[in-house]
């Protein structure tokens, strides 16, 4: 499998990642004919040296300052901006992620908030530019890779001034980012190394590196603005690996409220409806809350996007007051995928669907039989369920494997 391997030993920023991008093979002229109109910005692109390292610098200058967007405006200028939609999605979750790291710092809900440095023209520029040099990678036979990986984060130290006075390394919105990833980091230097955007698209994007061995394919340096003791550069290798688990990597959001005054029914028919909604998944769990009295906390997982119409419905078929939503979290998964099965019983063909489950690299691991389309065939036949599901999963596992 191949990977894209980054080594923040010197932090980054959104320029860092992209210029990291372009140096690995990433289409500039792509990426400026979309950044440029969209962002209103002049893109320009060299080679430097920094301590000895060639680098790619990428500047990202504003033709009209702009200096405060609310969220939403930032996603109708990405969504005006006919970009693949796989970029789209993928920029407006970064900024979600900005976005939730500063509504925590501030105790503001995000359609209050002001995007100040994050929210200027050169900012988006680098989010989206970011996110259309990994789809650009990833479409090139010669720099496709499967998944994303990231060492230690080098945050660097002391003080950083903003448009909010005088901060300490990491920025607070910086760290609330890494608080709600799994990207490990530490705090060397004098100054600050990762910013805000760098950390939203490395949170986004890449799982901590895990991998035992590897063999590096290509290298890129991208530069950075800062003049420090080591080279002020972020490296990233597309790396041919093992030792790893094939897991898909995907957004989810946690939902959790706790109600003492529902009945099973009542919690049941919630479960179903909010599968039906979009959820990822539904738990109940029996709890104790203040007083000794018996309650229920119902936790669901589920897309970012469909978060608040089931925090919605969460609270209209039970009555709470609230909706508890945990920040952004990768969740690493296998992939998953419908099939379908022809078994005989006593003489007749049946199709019944399969849900499959496998690591990226084609293994196997689950195959479960639809339980409905079973108890069907198990009541017209007379056969006992279980044995309905067994024959029809050994079906399956011997077909799929």
């Amino acid at each position: 499998m191949k990977a894209l391997y980054f080594e923040p030993f010197s932090g980054a920023s959104g320029d860092m990642i992209l210029g990291t991008l372009i140096d690995l093979g990433a289409s500039e002229s792509f990426i400026r004919k979309h950044i440029e109109p969209l962002a209103n910005v002049s893109v320009s692109v060299q080679k430097i040296t920094k301590k000895g390292i060639a680098a790619t610098d990428v500047v990202v200058s504003e033709n009209q300052p702009n200096n405060e967007r609310h969220f939403s405006e930032i996603c109708d200028i990405v969504k005006n901006a006919n970009l693949p939609k796989e970029v789209e999605e993928n920029s407006i979750a970064v900024f979600r992620i900005i976005a939730e790291a500063e509504s925590a710092v501030h105790g503001k809900p995000i359609e209050h908030l002001h995007f100040h440095e994050t929210g200027q023209d050169d900012a988006i520029a680098d989010v989206v530019g970011g996110c259309l040099a990994f789809y650009d990678l990833k479409k090139n036979p010669e720099t496709a890779y499967s998944e994303i990986i990231c060492g230690g984060i080098n945050v660097g130290g002391g003080f950083t001034v903003c448009c909010h006075g005088k901060l300490p390394v990491p920025a607070p919105a910086t760290l609330e980012i890494l608080k709600s990833c799994s990207l490990p980091f530490y705090s060397d230097g004098n100054r600050e190394l990762l910013t805000p955007t760098g950390a939203a698209l490395l949170a986004h994007f890449a799982a901590p590196a895990q991998m035992q061995t590897s063999k590096t394919v290509r290298i890129g340096y991208g530069a950075g603005n800062a003049e420090t003791d080591s080279p002020n550069v972020l490296r990233a290798s597309l790396i041919e690996y093992s030792g790893c688990l094939p897991l898909q990597k995907d957004v989810i959001e946690v939902l959790e409220t706790n109600v003492d005054d529902v009945t099973g029914e009542v919690l049941g028919n919630l479960v179903e409806n909010l599968m039906e909604a979009g959820a990822l998944d539904v738990s109940v769990f029996p709890i104790y809350m203040k007083k000794g009295r018996p309650a229920h906390m119902i936790k669901v997982i589920a897309k970012a996007d469909d978060s608040e119409k089931l925090a919605r419905q969460m609270i209209r078929e039970t009555g709470s007051l609230g909706v508890r939503v945990h920040p952004t979290k990768h969740r690493l998964s296998v992939r998953r995928e419908m099939v379908s099965v022809s078994v005989e019983f006593e003489g007749k063909m049946y199709e019944v669907p399969l849900k499959v489950a496998s690591f990226s690299d084609g293994e196997i691991i689950k195959v479960s039989a639809e339980y409905e389309n079973c108890k069907l065939i198990s009541s017209e036949i007379k056969i006992p369920l279980r044995d309905v599901i067994l024959r029809v999963e050994e079906e399956g596992r011997h077909r799929f494997s």
